[in-house]
């Protein structure tokens, strides 16, 4: 029986070197990648049945570069295996055409499941999310959205905050102060009513403020 042929992608070398071992007892593991740039190629140049990919990756996310995948290979399955909890990427990995998505503290149980489940034409997500993507399933078309106006400041803050920086990253990487980062993001959340960073990051991201 031909073994399924898997293509990773992830831009931690440790994270590619263990999820070889986990995977090549039970797939036939074609290539890596880590960059989505990178992915796009290699998926086009091996023409994988499925490609595991992290959502957070240098170059081009790993939700662009399965669309652009699609577009040119349109067999080609995608798992996401990612350490973002919120059921919104969850969400929208799904608009993209994934077919699973497994958070990677999970990998060790769930992803050969998740990974045969997307040959079988059926959907995995990983139990501890899939009542809140339901959730936000049902909630979909319900809010209005709202009126946004964002400073390019603002844009770029809550971008890097949806990419998963901290407020010290963010404020190295924009060269203004931590305290700055932080008076940005609580004025947004003041404005829109929102109680959490994990809260903004899911409102930016349903209400297309960010790119993801």
């Amino acid at each position: 029986m031909t073994k399924t042929r898997v293509l990773l992608a992830d831009d931690h070398k440790i994270i590619l070197s263990g999820l070889k071992g986990l995977l090549e007892p039970e797939f036939d593991l074609v290539g890596t990648a880590e960059d989505g740039k990178a992915l796009v190629s290699e998926a086009v140049r091996l023409r994988p049945d499925v490609v595991v990919v992290d959502i957070s990756m240098p170059m081009l996310n790993g939700i662009e570069a399965f669309r652009e995948i699609r577009r040119i290979a349109p067999g080609v399955k995608a798992v996401f295996l990612t350490m973002h909890h919120d059921a919104a990427y969850a969400a929208e990995a799904f608009e993209s055409g994934a077919s699973a998505y497994v958070l990677k503290h999970s990998a060790p149980r769930e992803l050969v499941t998740a990974i045969r489940e997307a040959m079988n034409g059926r959907t995995y997500v990983t139990p501890m999310i899939a009542g809140e993507l339901m959730k936000t399933y049902r909630n979909a078309g319900h809010d209005k959205a709202p009126t946004v106006k964002l400073t390019g400041r603002q844009k770029e803050i809550l971008q890097l905050l949806t990419e998963g920086n901290s407020a010290r990253e963010i404020a190295a990487k924009l060269n203004i102060s931590s305290r700055t980062v932080e008076f940005h993001k609580y004025n947004m959340m003041a404005e829109w009513h929102l109680k959490t960073s994990a809260d903004l990051i899911r409102f930016a991201i349903k209400h297309g403020l960010v790119s993801i």
